[in-house]
């Protein structure tokens, strides 16, 4: 009792004099993982940017963005029934770009699309086809059942004698057309089916990619249609439309300058191509993809029309919209 009573003394006797500090922020050593877990963080960290959602119509799947200019690698299923080619791009963090088909290979199942935007756009790289072997750490990432950014993990299981790549990585309806990954976070393949007894698509464990050689092959077949499509977009860039509102007068007579942004971006001839998240635009209806072909009752032709209508400080107005083949009106409340 006497020992224990001596310690209880000295550090009675040591706090006493310790300074204190009141309102100091606590500090931790943070929590390492291990490698394994440093691994997987590291590769959905470098990868999941360039990952993207590909919309047509009420269906979606997964791309992965090959080209800072916007070239996205998917399925050719995932965008062949799509009209005229046009699809909707929504990246990680949720905008949403209108996007063209430009080329389908149906017999490996992949396809490329053209973001119809000037943005600059993070990119995964291909990778060096010998260096994929059976039994490597393989990582998948997409949008199953519309789970944007979901990531799943495991192992290379099987390469084809036509150089499929079979995986037990989960893969699930919606992850079709988006990339199965190495360690290093490079493309390996492209996630397209999955083997499942259940009639609902339930996974089991077994999936397949085409591989990157095949990817590669593909690509540089389509080097003139990829090419075209650029030349397109340089030569009709998109344009950021924005409105000013009406202004009114302060007390001190001053004018109000605050700004509200449709949140719009067009081509000169006026196709949607990107719509601001929570932007007047998204909460209007418009979407990527659609075309401005009038303003009420008034044909409009470019968007040097529309600035002008803009211009004007308009209240309100019914723009009329061109969406899959079918004309329809919005209305827009300013």
């Amino acid at each position: 009792m006497k020992v224990i009573s001596s310690i209880a003394l000295v550090l009675a006797s040591l706090l006493a004099t310790a300074p204190v500090v009141m309102g100091a922020p606590l500090s931790f050593v943070p929590e390492k993982f291990n490698d394994n877990e440093q691994v997987r963080i590291d590769v959905y960290q470098k990868a999941s940017p360039a990952v993207v959602t590909i919309t047509v119509g009420r269906t979606a799947g997964s791309g992965s963005i090959i080209d800072a200019n916007g070239l996205v690698l998917t399925n050719a299923h995932v965008v062949e029934n799509a009209p005229r080619g046009r699809v909707v791009v929504i990246n990680s963090e949720g905008k949403e770009y209108a996007g063209q088909a430009i080329a389908l290979d149906r017999p490996k199942d992949l396809a490329l699309v053209k973001i119809l935007s000037g943005d600059r756009f993070p990119t995964l790289q291909l990778a060096d086809s010998h260096s994929i072997r059976v039994g490597q750490e393989v990582y998948a990432i997409g949008s199953p059942f519309g789970l944007s950014g979901t990531f799943t993990t495991g192992i290379l299981s099987r390469i084809a004698a036509d150089g499929d790549l079979q995986t037990d990585a989960a893969i699930n309806q919606g992850n079709s057309g988006g990339p199965l990954l190495n360690s290093r976070g490079e493309l390996i393949g492209v996630n397209k089916a999955i083997l499942s007894p259940d009639r609902r698509g339930g996974n089991v464990g077994i999936g397949f990619a085409t591989n990157a050689a095949a990817v590669r092959e593909f690509i540089s077949r389509s080097r003139d249609r990829i090419a075209s499509a650029s030349d397109i977009a340089r030569r009709d860039p998109p344009a950021t439309v924005t409105r000013q509102p009406q202004q009114q007068r302060s007390p001190n007579n001053a004018p109000n300058n605050n700004n509200i942004r449709l949140g719009v971006s067009l081509t000169p001839n006026l196709l949607i191509v990107g719509i601001e998240r929570n932007s007047l635009a998204a909460r209007s209806g418009l979407k990527p993809g659609d075309r401005i072909v009038a303003i009420g009752r008034r044909r409009i032709r470019n968007i040097q029309q529309f600035v002008s209508f803009l211009r004007t400080r308009p209240n309100s107005a019914s723009l009329m919209i061109l969406r899959d083949r079918r004309l329809g009106l919005v209305e827009i409340d300013f």
